[in-house]
């Protein structure tokens, strides 16, 4: 039977941060590369105006996660009192959480996700102003993500229930063999090889939904057999326990609202973009830069926030929640530096980096270095706040969170554009800056908020 993680909730701080932040960082960086090597692929081999085709999986995948934030937020419901009760060792009601919410969320996945989101997809790519030559590449691709997409978000479930009940090296591995398998399925697909044909952008999609199916195989196996922390129920059933259900979606839903107020914010951002002058050319550029070269930012930041949550979760759990305060500060510290030192590449080699994704043509090229520049301070204030962030979600305080989101994303970001646009003087170089206003704004509130103390002794626990 597998042993709980003692280091963190006791000794050295930084120890036990960075035994939970350097998996799970190094894993959110794995699980990037593959939409890396997507992108360059899909760059070089699918020939298309104004590098359509990029913009299309790039474009599709901001429409997606709107969905994928939302469902997470079960996930994050789940993780908060996983985390909780690994801090008092009580596997019996850690598992217990799990296997409902997991239950839960393969009947949502299959049942209301998948069709709905397949038939919705021609509105959705219309509603953000993607270009034909641009939905030509994106509706095929959206629509397999929602059709077949189920064991992608098992596979962010799976990942959160290990890093929250202390396993995060469990993950890890999995995320690497996910990563690896995505990479050879790219590498066939897009391009074609031998008698397989060639798939562009669409074989993406493929090696993306492909690809986790057997990591979610390989967990549930370890599950199963008793090699993890979290063990399997006493008697497997179809029907979730309610009181579990409802715990976690009182925890999660505002979790799940302040994903989608985010990424709304991003579907929006690219509805303006994409009514610009060199609309394609603007969105190719946003989707490189902010969802591919800052993700060297955004996912470590994310593995940081992860762990921040796990911290303090478990602290609380162990009666200790000045402790698991102690080891969020650290955690944004961390996630800071590493922002400092990516932004600095940003600044001396944009040109270079651009070119990774055959991004070197104009006006492409002149917007994508100008948006890097932005990034480069953009990511130092998105680093801090997603860490103060996961401290006060893994206490379960997630409504104030929510509400910083709106006012971050919806009112500040959408508002500023929003304004340019009424005046006809909406830019690329305005919208990059709106975005560097709203994480700096986000930021500052959250800070504001984590000095206080009420947050860090809310109650998750669900009813016995």
């Amino acid at each position: 039977m597998k042993e709980f993680d003692r280091d963190i909730v006791s000794g050295s701080i930084l120890r036990s941060v960075w035994k939970l932040a350097w998996p799970v960082v190094l894993l959110n960086l794995v699980n990037g590369v593959h939409a890396f090597v997507d992108h360059i692929l899909v760059g070089h081999f699918v020939a298309s105006e104004n590098n359509a085709a990029n913009a299309a999986i790039g474009v599709a995948w901001q429409v997606f996660l709107v969905i994928v934030v939302f469902i997470a937020s079960l996930f994050h419901g789940m993780n908060v009192p996983i985390a909780r009760y690994a801090g008092r060792q009580d596997r019996e009601r850690l598992s217990q959480v799990f296997y409902d919410a997991f239950i839960t969320a393969v009947l949502i996945l299959l049942f209301v996700v998948a069709p709905i989101g397949y038939f919705l997809s021609p509105h959705l790519l219309d509603f953000v102003n993607a270009e034909p030559e641009v939905q030509v590449h994106a509706l095929p691709y959206l629509r397999l993500l929602f059709a077949c997409g189920a064991p992608l978000f098992l596979m962010f479930m799976l990942t959160g229930a290990f890093q929250a009940s202390g396993e995060p090296k469990i993950p890890l591995k999995l995320g690497i063999l996910t990563t690896v398998l995505n990479v050879v399925f790219s590498m066939i697909l897009i391009p074609g090889l031998g008698p397989i044909p060639a798939f562009g952008a669409l074989g993406a999609g493929m090696g993306t939904v492909m690809a986790p199916t057997v990591s979610v195989l390989i967990a549930l196996g370890m599950i199963l057999r008793r090699r993890t922390i979290i063990h399997p129920p006493p008697r497997l059933t179809w029907r979730p326990n309610p009181r579990v259900i409802r715990t976690v979606a009182r925890i999660g839903i505002p979790t799940g609202i302040q994903g989608v107020l985010l990424n709304l914010g991003g579907v929006f951002l690219l509805k303006f973009i994409g009514a610009l002058e060199h609309g394609p050319a603007a969105q190719a550029a946003y989707t490189i830069c902010y969802a591919q070269l800052f993700s060297l930012i955004t996912w470590p930041s994310f593995g940081m926030r992860a762990a921040a949550g796990t911290v303090m979760g478990q602290n609380i759990g162990a009666g200790d929640p000045a402790r698991g305060k102690r080891g969020v500060a650290v955690a944004a510290c961390i996630g800071a530096c590493w922002a400092v030192a990516i932004g600095a590449l940003y600044w001396v080699i944009p040109g270079q980096l651009l070119a990774l994704f055959g991004a070197v043509d104009e006006p492409i090229a002149t917007y994508g270095k100008n948006f890097l520049h932005f990034l480069s301070f953009s990511g130092i204030f998105l680093a801090t706040g997603l860490a103060l962030t996961g401290g006060l979600q893994g206490a379960g305080e997630t409504k104030i969170p929510m509400y910083i989101a709106f006012l971050s994303q919806i009112v500040i970001l959408l508002g500023i554009c929003q304004y340019f646009a009424m005046h006809d003087a909406l830019t690329p170089t305005r919208v990059w800056a709106a975005i560097l206003v709203s994480h700096m704004a986000r930021m500052v509130i959250t800070f504001a908020v984590f000095r206080t103390e009420k947050w860090a002794h809310t109650q998750v626990e669900f009813e016995h």
